[in-house]
């Protein structure tokens, strides 16, 4: 069983008493508070220390305010690595070296004894108990943090008019506001200078808990029920990795990587690192066999096993082959995929739902060759028939979930080398075309943007389009339009397809209510190229040949898209024999 030492201490004794000093792990994550959490805290405090403004109503002898734990383990340098708490223990840092600032212009005795007891928890003492300003009781290592030294600079020379009035980490930002906040309190409160500090030191505790190994240290902290900022799954997947590499000397090695991995994520990504071990939890699931449509959350998924994937070196290495993929699709790269991959993968950015990713990765990370490309011709066959089961599954099933039952076992199949049929749900033909004809394609549903996407690149003179850009849904026959021309026998004609196609949606704006004489210059642009047209080819051509859109080109439009769909189907050998 692991041995703890536990003990509760107030903020004075937790850093004079500590001869080992903190340190915060380059696998930690950034100090992340803000001045939001800082304003919290300075309030608490205040408001523990003062009472109701007054500062005669404070116990000295009995009250107390928890501050939470922090969890650390003695490395093998002798420090105290913090696995939690560092939030907590930096802004405190802060706070007090802004205290220990102002202490120096209070003459009294209470003030200049407080001072003392600031700088004996701020720095390492000698033997004879004096602090060394050169040496800190808190330091950071943090890996993907170029602030460090800002905040070490604070602790070594936090007086007016030096460095950290022109730096903007949250480090510099958050001492900024702590000299405010006691600027302020001075005004006001400046013969109690001395009481606010050391009440913060004497009465404000916290729970060190000290582990005998890295591991304790996680398992605790996995337990606890964190006060600061939690770390994230990624966060805890660095940190296994991180003790991976170290152990195979790569420790610097594996630092670099994972910054450079991280600032890629944030980049590509919605959800920054944590899309990145989603999209690869799934080929890891295909690899498994796992079919079920109930996944457990990502720190359940990598934690199995002691984390056994985040120590095997391959998993990193796949992660960032991953990453560079989906970098390079979302970049639309050029050198990479041919125009007509990247023009699929535009439409598959207007899918119904976002699992289309999952069956890609898993694609990728099953027939990428050594140097990480894919075959052409069976990748654009593989993106146009996941394209095609998508779109005709969305409007048969609707529901984000209902699409997980034919997903799973298909990246299944892709891992054992079986090609993708969707055999079990192919679609009826002729139950779908009756579907499609009373089928409401109204604006809300996410649908009918993806049947627009993909009905532009039915064109074959349609150009790639970026991925960045803004398009909405147009109405070529104006919505606005039968308020006064009453030229449409049904007024359901206006919500069909075959009236609406993507545009771009600052030519949206300006070409929403005209007529369709009136519509065509916004869709060609000036001459002068003053105002620029659309890229879509079909409203171009629609433009250029077109007098006017009537109810009779709703009706043909629609029907053509319609037919060409189920003809897309087809071609893709997802209808039923």
């Amino acid at each position: 069983m692991s041995r703890l030492t536990i003990e509760q201490k107030t903020v004075n004794a937790l850093f004079r008493d500590t001869k080992l000093g903190f340190l915060i792990p380059d696998y930690q994550r950034p100090y992340a508070w803000e001045i939001d959490e800082c304003q919290t805290l300075w309030e608490d405090f205040f408001t523990f220390a003062f009472p109701g403004g007054d500062c005669n109503r404070f116990d000295s002898t009995n009250d107390e305010y928890f501050l939470g734990p922090i969890v650390t383990f003695k490395n093998s340098s002798g420090k105290l690595e913090v696995i939690d708490g560092q939030q907590r223990l930096i802004t405190l840092t802060l706070l007090l070296r802004a205290f220990y600032e102002f202490g120096q212009k209070q003459q009294d005795k209470n003030s200049r004894t407080t001072r003392e007891n600031i700088a004996k928890c701020i720095w390492m003492t000698d033997e004879f108990d004096n602090p060394d300003q050169d040496s800190f009781k808190i330091d950071s290592e943090v890996a993907t943090e170029k602030d460090t030294d800002e905040f070490l600079s604070i602790l070594r020379d936090g007086s007016e008019g030096t460095a950290y009035k022109e730096q903007e980490s949250n480090y510099a930002i958050n001492y900024k506001f702590f000299r405010e906040q006691i600027e302020n309190f001075l005004e006001e409160y400046s013969a109690y200078f001395a009481l606010f500090p050391t009440r913060i030191l004497n009465n404000c505790v916290l729970l060190p808990i000290e582990a005998n190994s890295q591991d304790s240290a996680f398992r605790i902290f996995m337990t606890l029920n964190d006060r600061g900022l939690p770390l994230s799954d990624t966060d805890i997947f660095k940190a296994q990795f991180y003790k991976f590499y170290v152990n195979r000397d790569k420790k610097n090695e594996f630092i670099k990587r994972w910054k450079d991995l991280d600032e890629l994520c944030e980049k590509t990504f919605s959800w920054g690192m944590e899309s990145l071990f989603t999209e690869y939890m799934y080929y890891e699931r295909a690899l498994q066999g796992e079919t079920s449509t109930t996944t457990e959350g990502l720190r359940l998924f990598y934690e199995k096993d002691h984390y056994r994937l985040l120590k095997k070196e391959e998993t990193f290495e796949n992660l960032v082959l991953l990453a560079n993929f989906w970098s390079d699709v979302f970049s639309q790269n050029e050198d990479r995929f041919s125009n007509r991959i990247l023009q699929r993968f535009f439409v598959l950015n207007y899918a119904p739902n976002g699992m289309w990713t999952y069956l890609v990765s898993v694609y990728f990370m099953h027939h990428k060759d050594t140097s990480g490309n894919l075959d052409d011709d069976t990748f654009y066959a593989f993106l146009n028939k996941i394209t095609a089961f998508i779109w005709a599954y969305a409007i048969v099933n609707p529901g984000v979930n209902a699409l997980r039952t034919p997903i799973y076992p298909e990246m299944c199949n892709i891992v054992k080398g079986v090609p993708v049929t969707f055999g079990n749900h192919k679609f009826d033909v002729e139950a779908l075309k009756s579907l499609l004809q009373t089928y409401e394609f109204n604006n809300r549903r996410p649908i009918t943007k993806s049947m627009l996407a993909w009905w532009a690149f039915q064109n074959e003179d349609q150009e790639l389009l970026s991925i960045y850009d803004l398009f909405d849904i147009e109405h070529i026959y104006a919505r606005n339009r039968l308020e006064f021309e009453r030229t449409l026998q049904n007024p359901k004609s206006l919500t069909l397809l075959g009236n609406k196609s993507l545009l771009e949606k600052k030519i949206n704006i300006r070409a929403s209510d005209y007529k369709f004489a009136d519509k065509k210059r916004y869709y060609l642009g000036t001459p002068d190229s003053r105002k620029k047209g659309t890229n879509i080819q079909e409203l171009q051509v629609l433009a250029e040949r077109e007098s006017d859109f009537t109810e009779e080109s709703i009706l043909a439009r629609n029907q053509q898209i319609l037919d060409e769909f189920i003809e897309y189907l087809k071609s893709n050998e997802l209808a039923q024999s």
